[in-house]
């Protein structure tokens, strides 16, 4: 558990600590919903999330990284520990699938250049998670 004082203390504005607080908290519901919705991950939502309660909430944080169902994958990440092969291709799979069907069935033909955005991203991403390593 870290120290309550630590996170408050850490030079935010009450504005600044309001914004992170309300960002981690709508990761948070997407991170939630994506526990019974097939395809929509959790783990990189609560990640995420962890990160604003970091700069917000030390309660918050605490929650997540203290979760019993997520939390151990999320200290993983934030250790450098990497994730589980299996984890890495499902994930790799979910998000092509993803990226896939919003580029040749979601969107327009016209709309070129966001096409190219998303499949720009998922290859970032992909480097991202290919380059972590394995446990």
């Amino acid at each position: 558990m870290i120290e309550k004082r630590k996170i408050l203390s850490s030079g935010y504005s009450p504005v600044l600590k309001i914004f992170w607080l309300s960002i981690g908290m709508l990761l948070t519901g997407v991170g939630m919903v994506g526990i019974v919705v097939p395809g929509l991950p959790t783990t990189i939502f609560m990640i995420l999330a962890a990160g604003c309660f970091f700069r917000s909430s030390a309660k918050m944080y605490n929650w997540v990284i203290r979760h019993p169902f997520f939390g151990n994958h999320v200290l993983q990440f934030k250790e450098g520990r990497g994730m589980p092969k299996k984890a890495k291709y499902c994930s790799l799979a979910t998000m092509w699938a993803f990226i896939f069907f919003a580029v040749f069935v979601g969107l327009p033909g016209s709309l070129v250049w966001i096409k190219s955005f998303i499949v720009l991203s998922g290859s970032v991403g992909t480097f991202y998670i290919l380059k972590q390593p394995n446990l």
